[in-house]
């Protein structure tokens, strides 16, 4: 018979995913029970009301898409967009070219602009873009990872707004870690996943949908045989082309109605609402404060160990920092002894980056001093052994320093 899988202890420094809060391990524990039971039902009407203030909206469609982070972006933009639509996606990083992907997949004319990786957009760049294609939908990416750059939202929103222009915003990387305001910036739709400073794993993908995108998406409603009753009514316009995906029928689902989609997740909605939970709990802006915190420090600590940033440090995320990998080190023997030797995992990029920097991130259930304080100490030790030149201890007494002078 074969061994079970056990998984061994690791501390994920990287990107993303992140270890899971014990909290959220546990919840997912629970026993399941049926998806039309009232105390299931319940469950999901908390967890909409959670999110609200997690998205600080007061948006009434705020659900879960059982999926990744990904197949909330590909429900988002296969819902809005119909074939042969205009879409603008400004790319400043791996994932701008991913909603550019899915975009086209939709049959959706696609229109992009980009600034070099490691720089974000000014809002009149996308301002002037917007005007030039009249699209129906900006498709924008808040925090991309693969650059560690945080793309300012609180202009774009409006811009869209007066030319009539649906905003969607994948928030996934940024969240809970990063300020995002959905009502107050005039997004329309956003999706995340909770893999990252939300405390989670990978696997249920919260959401939020404007009344703007709503209109948008009724037109498009269709009612599957087998479910529909007399007063159900098709939208007039093309059906949307994905069964999963299709986020009238997750509207149905997921509203007081209850038409049957597919079986709730439960594992995994037991999950998200912890993650919630924990977030609300510890508040907010406590917790953006945490994210940077954490962030300043390792970064002035890899700073300390004669090391080089990445990209525009003003317009850095709070929750990974990107490191130049000096010349005359390995980047992979580096990363590959942090994960071996002492259990840490840190990442390098893609494409134009892919072994030219490591990604380090402080997110969520990681974002505390002694998960920064171990890592860098780690880091130096695998620096030395590639004759690196850095003072010892500096990198840590440097981070420390940051937290000394919080208080």
């Amino acid at each position: 018979m074969t061994a079970p899988f056990l998984p061994p202890p690791r501390m994920l420094m990287g990107p993303g995913p992140i270890d899971a809060d014990p909290r959220v391990l546990q919840a997912m524990s629970g026993q399941l029970i049926g998806q039309f039971d009232p105390r299931m039902t319940a469950c999901m009407d908390q967890t909409m009301e959670l999110y609200r203030q997690v998205f600080c909206t007061v948006n009434q469609w705020t659900f879960l898409i059982d999926s990744t982070s990904r197949g909330a972006i590909e429900a988002s933009l296969v819902s809005l967009l119909e074939p042969g639509d205009t879409v603008l996606v400004p790319i400043f990083g791996r994932f701008g070219h991913l909603l550019s992907e899915i975009a086209g997949r939709c049959g959706a004319k696609v229109e992009t602009i980009k600034v070099p990786w490691g720089a974000v957009f000014d809002p009149q760049q996308i301002a002037d873009a917007v005007r030039l294609v009249k699209p129906k939908v900006v498709a924008i990416v808040q925090g991309d990872t693969s650059t560690t750059m945080l793309q300012p939202l609180q202009d774009i929103g409006k811009i869209c707004r007066d030319a009539g222009t649906l905003l969607y915003c994948d928030a996934t990387a940024s969240i809970a870690g990063n300020a995002l305001r959905t009502d107050d910036w005039l997004l329309d739709v956003v999706s995340v996943g909770l893999q990252k400073c939300l405390c989670g794993p990978s696997g249920s993908a919260p959401i939020t949908i404007g009344e703007r995108a709503v209109e948008v998406i009724e037109t498009r409603r269709h009612i599957e045989a087998g479910i529909r009753a007399g007063h159900h009514v098709d939208g007039q316009g093309m059906r949307i082309s994905s069964n999963y995906f299709d986020l009238a029928m997750l509207m149905d689902y997921w509203g007081p109605e209850r038409l049957n989609h597919h079986t709730e997740a439960t594992s995994m909605l037991y999950g998200s609402l912890e993650c919630a939970r924990i977030l609300l709990e510890e508040g907010l802006e406590t917790a953006i404060t945490r994210h940077a915190l954490n962030g300043d420090a390792l970064a002035q600590g890899i700073r300390a160990m004669n090391l080089e940033l990445y990209g525009a440090q003003e317009h850095r995320m709070n929750n990974v920092v990107g490191v130049y990998i000096p010349q005359g080190v390995s980047g992979d023997s580096v990363r590959f002894s942090m994960l071996n030797d002492y259990g840490i995992e840190i990442g390098t990029s893609f494409g134009p980056l892919n072994g030219v920097i490591w990604r380090i991130g402080t997110m969520g259930y990681n974002a505390r001093p002694d998960a920064v304080l171990k890592t860098l100490a780690c880091l130096e030790q695998c620096l030395i052994s590639e004759k690196h030149d850095l003072t010892p201890g500096a990198g840590v007494a440097a981070a420390k320093s940051i937290y000394a002078s919080t208080g």
